[in-house]
């Protein structure tokens, strides 16, 4: 082998064959689905078709949050100069960083610190909890994945939550952001609920995620709302517009029902 010559793991590329972690790739095309050869990718292995449909419904639940976010704006500012799509899509990317989307990846640090602190000094959840709280405040450090500038009850974490307990990905790692939450409210007296951050970084910490891929599953959920909003700023507005996130307006389909069969 040449000296400059190097390795990959993850896709073989052959005349007529494709293989994807050993897998081919049109022998998978119809039985994985989307959240599974996310997996794959991401863990080398396919995963239990629970884990694949939690990947799923994590996805899902990120997929948009309105005009306001700063990969929104940042997508639609770009835009509204007549730049090409990818270019458009790419600034609202480049935008999910440490405080827009990294709250993910620093509750699965906190989950998993609270972890180590409970076999560490043989705690209980709730002590365990209250501890990591106590140190995290010292520290001045922030504890991602509660509270919402917006949602005191956010309907995305219960049902994730719930579909995590279907699907047998619910544990110890979800007791514990479920103990953090109760602790914060006793020791700050207020409801701080977990957001949609932590209940994710709790299924993912479940499934044994590294935290660096978390930004990861931020973007890859948030990059079909945000061609959206491209699309629609091409279509529906005026070029070089100057955007304020506050003074919008909603005129899209009302509340509708979910089919059953869906």
């Amino acid at each position: 082998m040449l000296e400059s010559s190097w390795k990959t793991a993850i896709t073989k590329i052959e005349p007529n064959k494709i293989l994807v972690r050993g897998y081919r790739i049109d022998q998978l095309m119809g039985k994985a689905n989307f959240g599974q050869m996310v997996y794959l990718l991401f863990k080398g292995e396919l995963p239990p078709k629970s884990h694949g449909k939690m990947i799923e419904a994590i996805l899902a639940s990120s997929v948009d949050h309105g005009v306001t976010p700063p990969s929104v704006l940042s997508a639609l500012t770009v835009a509204s100069t007549g730049a090409e799509l990818n270019a458009a899509a790419a600034a609202g990317i480049l935008s999910i960083s440490r405080f827009h989307g990294g709250a993910i990846e620093e509750c699965m640090y906190l989950l998993k610190d609270t972890i180590e602190l409970m076999a560490k000094k043989s705690l209980s959840t709730t002590e365990a909890a209250k501890e990591i709280i106590i140190n995290y405040r010292e520290k001045g450090k922030k504890l991602s994945g509660f509270g919402h500038r917006l949602h005191t009850n956010d309907p995305r974490t219960k049902k994730l939550f719930d579909l995590a307990a279907e699907y047998g990905v619910s544990g110890k790692y979800v007791s514990i952001a479920q103990s953090i939450r109760n602790m914060l409210e006793e020791n700050i007296g207020k409801k701080l609920p977990i957001n949609v951050d932590g209940a994710i970084a709790a299924v993912l910490c479940e499934m044994n995620f590294d935290p660096q891929l978390a930004n990861a599953f931020f973007m890859i959920a948030r990059l079909p709302g945000m061609v959206a909003h491209i699309i629609e700023e091409r279509t529906r507005q005026k070029p070089m517009r100057k955007i304020d996130p506050s003074n919008y307006e909603y005129d899209g389909p009302a509340e509708r029902t979910v089919p059953e069969n869906l």
